[in-house]
């Protein structure tokens, strides 16, 4: 007989089975289900903790970046024009090619060639960035190529390598400089704002209050310097670890030397025309090149790699879509600002000094006196002072501004006014020491001259749309200054040291003028930057009436036409409403008309066809 049947099921007798570990159900409920361990708020500081450490990063980046190229770029010029000015290594080498003529032409386009920079820098440092959206990053990027294909020209060193070469990198210094000086300044804003992210007008994308990033400027620009500084360090080393070992004593280069210091005239007058015992074996030389060339793409792989964007994407859209023609008048346009007219001396001051130091300082009293084959420490000694004594610009932390630029003016001006009349006795070694003592005292007021300005142009100029102009405007003076000094290289030291004292004297006044200006709460004038003109609707401009569009002016135009319309509505009423409605409806219908064909070169035929089908069909309704 069949047995009795179960009782029904229901759910109130069994419980559900279990899900299986493996039933997808389980993950999905998990998945989608709430997260006690989450914390909203830890994860966003997590998130902004990481953002930070990417700006850190990205100023260490740029830093170094700077710092390796310009000291494979030194370090090979100074070697270079080592080996091309011994006479015997242009005849054995290069018979009757003219090298020292090639070099006199390559010092021209490296000297001569940033003259006009203004012309072309803001346009390259904002329109660059087409190419792969990375803006200023990507300057600096293609700036160190061309620092990097000046070294490789050494390979074959002719007049159709050496002299294009060097007129290339005329042309990328100042857009290098200021892209350098531009980025770190916009790091330190980035800064501010991840630090700040929960304030309103951080997260509204809003201007910055006055003075909030002063903070992480002095901090980022200081660090900066630190680190490119140690540039004149690593560029002796391929001197000291290479040619050191084939020059000869200062017994023999300064045989024909009569006075040196102040006394002196030109670079070294008397210098002899042999400084090489024996000659460096050319396998020798190019294995050296090699390591440069490495270290020059080391520094590509650098910005291009570790260097993050300066710019969000939209900024970068809106930077360019001001037109080439605004952005080539700008640079011009914010000298109006008085600010700017009274800081010229002083770049032109801190131009001066940086081939000064290098040059005059170094060779005319240094190697003048105790030979070239102590021209290594005598340029380390003032890399490491420079380095080492940036690190006084975070005084400014607890010090008013002023403290960096009048300090580095304090230490320079009874510095010049002792050259003046010190003039050391060629082939005398032991005045090394006191050589050293004053070219440390000297690396000293550059540090806070250069810091100083950098830090006070981040300061003042705190709008990130126009601080590519400023930093154009400060190199491209610092660029006709050390066109000054190549000019005056024949010279007597006397009358250089007077030049560099009365333009130091007049960059006080000038500075202490501007600060009082300031603390008087005058107004200085800015130019206007034009609204960006969007011809595209991109991912940002999706709405119909958008101020940004390129068209916005003639909307405008339409909506005052509205409005004078509603008005003749109110007066006359009824009829006369409704046929002014009508016409401000057709008015409206032609004016999307000519918005349409303007953005019909933009468009594919059939999305043309179809949008103005729509706006027939939409006429007709109304």
């Amino acid at each position: 007989p069949l047995s009795p049947s179960p009782p029904p099921f229901t759910s109130l007798s069994l419980p559900p089975p279990p899900l299986s570990p493996l039933s997808p159900s389980l993950h999905l409920s998990e998945f989608l289900g709430p997260q006690p361990e989450y914390d909203e708020e830890e994860e966003e500081k997590k998130y902004y903790r990481r953002k930070k450490l990417g700006v850190v990063k990205n100023v260490l980046g740029a830093s170094v970046g700077g710092m390796i190229i310009y000291s494979v770029y030194m370090g090979l010029l100074q070697m270079q024009l080592i080996l091309h000015y011994d006479e015997t290594y242009r005849e054995v080498k290069y018979g009757n090619l003219g090298l020292e003529d090639i070099d006199k032409k390559m010092l021209m386009g490296i000297n001569v060639t940033p003259i006009i920079a203004l012309l072309y820098t803001p346009i390259l440092i904002r329109y660059t960035h087409i190419l792969l959206f990375l803006g200023t990053k990507w300057m600096m990027f293609l700036a160190s190529g061309i620092y990097a294909l000046f070294v490789s020209t050494n390979y074959w060193e002719r007049y159709y390598t050496l002299v294009p070469s060097a007129v290339a990198i005329g042309a990328a210094i100042v857009p290098l400089w200021a892209s350098l000086g531009n980025y770190i300044t916009r790091m330190a804003q980035q800064y501010y704002e991840y630090v700040n992210y929960k304030e309103d007008h951080v997260q509204e994308q809003k201007k910055l209050p006055k003075g909030a990033c002063h903070r992480y400027v002095i901090i980022f620009q200081s660090v900066f310097f630190i680190i490119f500084h140690l540039s004149l360090v690593f560029a002796e080393f391929p001197q000291r670890l290479f040619l050191h070992q084939f020059l000869s004593d200062y017994n023999h280069t300064l045989y024909n030397v009569k006075h040196c210091g102040a006394e002196g005239s030109g670079m070294i007058e008397g210098f002899n025309r042999t400084v090489l015992k024996h000659l460096p074996r050319s396998l020798l030389l190019i294995q050296v090149e090699s390591v440069l060339m490495g270290a020059a793409f080391l520094s590509m792989i650098i910005f291009l790699a570790v260097c993050g964007a300066a710019y969000r994407p939209t900024e970068e859209i809106d930077l360019r879509s001001i037109g080439w023609g605004n952005i080539f008048q700008l640079p011009f346009k914010h000298l109006r600002d008085y600010r700017l007219r009274l800081l010229i001396p002083f770049f032109i001051y801190s131009g001066l000094d940086s081939l000064f130091s290098v040059t005059g300082l170094t060779l005319s009293y240094g190697v003048c006196t105790v030979g070239l084959e102590w021209l290594y420490l005598l340029v380390m000694v003032y890399g490491l002072s420079c380095s080492l004594f940036s690190c006084l610009s975070l005084s400014l932390l607890r010090l008013p501004r002023y403290v960096s630029l009048l300090g580095g003016a304090v230490i320079h001006g009874p510095l010049l006014v002792f050259l003046l009349f010190w003039s050391p006795a060629p082939r005398s070694p032991d005045q090394l020491p006191y050589l050293l003592v004053v070219i440390a005292l000297w690396g000293m007021g550059s540090a806070l001259n250069k810091t100083g300005l950098s830090i006070l142009l981040g300061m003042l100029y705190e709008d990130k749309e126009r601080l590519d102009f400023v930093y154009t405007i400060y190199h491209w003076w610092q660029a006709i200054a050390i066109f000054i000094v190549y000019l005056w290289t024949g010279l007597i030291m006397r009358a250089k040291l007077s030049i560099l004292l009365v333009i130091l004297l007049l960059a006080c006044f000038c500075y202490w003028t501007m600060e009082r200006r300031l603390a008087k709460n005058m107004h200085f004038r800015l130019p206007r930057i034009p609204r960006p003109k969007h011809k595209v609707k991109g991912y940002r401009y999706l709405e119909e009436e958008n101020s940004d569009e390129s068209n916005s002016e003639e909307s405008d135009e339409d909506d005052d036409e509205e409005h004078q319309e509603e008005v003749i509505r109110e007066d006359f009423g009824g009829d006369a409403g409704s046929q002014g409605s009508d016409s401000t409806r057709e008015r409206r219908g032609g004016a999307r008309g000519r918005r349409r064909r303007r953005d019909d070169d933009y468009e594919q035929a059939g999305e043309r066809e179809e949008r103005e089908k729509e706006g027939e069909r939409g006429i007709e309704k109304e």
